[in-house]
C-alpha cells in the first residue's frame, strides 16, 4: 500500500527499522545518524505524505475566521443583539460592522413590532423624584431575566425622569395624577448608554429597546404625586435591584398646618409609612373614602356568611357589624395596625407626631403600585372585546 499516488514502494519498506535507529524517528540514534529512507523516493514520498496530514490535522485558526469572530463579539457587546443574529447582519453587509448595525437596528425594529402583542407582565417601576413631585412609571418585558438587564433598567430610569417633564394642569393641583403616555412617548431624550445611545423619542427607545432584548417591551402606565405645601413626600421601593428601580413602591404626602415646624420628624415617620403602604396594601385613606360599593359589596358576603351560622337576625346584624370593623381595619390606611409598631395603628401614629412637631399632622395622599397587578385581568377584557362586538 502507497502512502501517496508518487509513492514508489510500500510503507513498511519506508518505516523499515535497522539496528541503532529508533523506530519512528526521522534520524538514527547511532553515530553514523543515516536517515531510515532507503532511497530518494521514499524521501519524497514521506515529505509530502506528511505535509498533508500536519494540514490536515492543524489546530491553528485561520486568519479570517479569527477576524470574522472578533467582530461578532464586538457587534455582540454593542448591541446585546442574539449571536445568531449579529452573524447574519455581519454576513449580509460582507463583514461591514457598521452597515451590520445599523441592519440589527432595522430587523429589531420589525421583530420588536411582530412582538408587540404578547404578554408582558414582568418589568420593573422606576421611581425619579425632585424636591416638588415624584413620578413613578411601569416597564413591562416578558421575563425577570430581562427586568435584570442593565439596558431594560437605563431606560426605566431615563423614562421616570421624562415623566417628571411632563406637564398638564391637573397636577397644579397636590395628589395623585396619572402621565399622559401619548404625551411622554412623543418627548425627546438624549440617550448615554454605551449600548445604546444619541438623541432619539421615548417610543423609539423603547422600541430599539425591545429590538436588543427580543421581548415585547412596553410602558404600561405612570403617575406623578405632588408634594403639599407645607409638608414632604416619601416614597419607597421593594426588591430593588438598584437605586430608583423596584417591583413595589409606596408614595405617600405628609401635610401640616404650620409652616413653620420642623420637617424632619415628618420625614422620618413618612418613610416609615411608605414601607407600610408596600407591606400592609391598604386601599383607602379612611373610612369615609370607602366607595359606597365597596361598602355594600363586603356587607353582603359578611351578611351571607353570618346566615349561614343559623342565628337569629339580631345577631346576625351584630356579626356583620363586627366584621365591617375588621374590615376597615385590613384596608383603610388610618385604621390598620402599623407595621413597625403594631401596638398602636397609623391614627395613633399621626396624633403621636402632630404633638411631636407642635402641628396638626394628616397623610393627604397615598398611593402603591405593583409589578403587573391587574394585567391578567387586562389581557382577558381585550380578548373578550372582538368577541362581544362579533355577537
Amino acid at each position: 500500500m502507497a502512502l501517496c499516488r508518487n509513492a514508489k514502494g510500500p510503507l513498511s519498506r519506508m518505516l523499515t527499522t535497522r539496528p541503532g535507529v529508533s523506530y519512528g524517528q526521522r534520524y538514527s540514534t547511532a553515530a553514523t545518524a543515516t536517515p531510515i529512507y532507503q532511497s530518494a523516493d521514499d524521501k519524497t514520498a514521506f515529505r509530502y505524505a506528511f505535509g498533508v496530514l500536519s494540514r490536515r490535522f492543524s489546530s491553528q485558526t485561520p486568519p479570517a475566521a479569527a477576524v470574522q469572530m472578533s467582530l461578532i463579539k464586538q457587534l455582540r457587546e454593542r448591541t446585546s443583539a442574539p449571536i445568531k443574529d449579529v452573524k447574519a447582519s455581519l454576513v449580509q453587509c460582507n463583514w461591514d460592522i457598521e452597515a451590520a448595525q445599523t441592519d440589527l437596528r432595522k430587523r429589531g425594529k420589525v421583530l420588536a413590532m411582530k412582538k408587540a402583542g404578547r404578554v408582558a407582565t414582568e418589568g420593573l417601576l422606576a421611581l425619579a423624584q425632585n424636591e416638588g413631585k415624584a413620578a413613578v412609571i411601569e416597564l413591562n418585558c416578558e421575563t425577570d431575566f430581562v427586568a435584570r438587564n442593565e439596558i431594560f433598567q437605563y431606560l426605566a430610569l431615563t423614562l421616570a425622569k421624562q415623566a417628571l417633564l411632563v406637564e398638564n394642569a391637573s397636577q397644579l393641583v397636590s395628589g395623585v395624577h396619572p402621565v399622559g403616555l401619548e404625551s411622554l412617548e412623543e418627548l425627546k431624550l438624549n440617550l448615554e448608554h454605551p449600548k445604546i445611545s444619541g438623541d432619539t423619542t421615548v417610543q423609539n427607545a423603547i422600541t430599539e429597546v425591545a429590538a436588543m432584548m427580543g421581548e415585547n417591551v412596553r410602558l404600561r402606565r405612570g403617575f406623578v404625586m405632588s408634594a403639599p405645601s407645607p409638608g414632604v413626600l416619601s416614597t419607597y421601593l421593594h426588591t430593588s435591584p438598584q437605586p430608583g428601580l423596584g417591583r413595589i413602591v409606596g408614595l405617600l404626602s405628609l401635610e401640616m398646618e404650620d409652616g413653620n415646624s420642623p420637617l424632619e420628624a415628618l420625614q422620618r415617620v413618612g418613610s416609615e409609612l411608605a414601607v407600610h403602604l408596600v407591606a400592609a396594601k391598604p386601599l383607602f385613606l379612611t373610612k369615609e373614602s370607602v366607595s359606597s360599593d365597596a361598602l355594600e359589596s363586603e356587607r353582603e358576603i359578611l351578611k351571607s356568611q353570618a346566615e349561614s351560622t343559623g342565628k337569629s337576625q339580631m345577631a346576625i346584624e351584630k356579626m356583620v357589624e363586627g366584621r365591617l370593623r375588621k374590615y376597615y381595619e385590613e384596608v383603610v390606611l388610618v385604621e390598620q395596625k402599623f407595621v413597625m409598631n403594631d401596638t398602636m395603628n397609623v391614627k395613633t401614629l399621626l396624633s403621636n407626631l402632630s404633638k411631636e412637631v407642635g402641628s396638626p399632622v394628616k397623610i393627604s395622599n397615598f398611593f402603591r403600585m405593583e409589578v403587573g397587578e391587574g394585567i391578567q385581568r387586562e389581557e382577558a377584557l381585550s380578548a373578550d372585546e372582538p368577541a362581544a362586538q362579533a355577537a
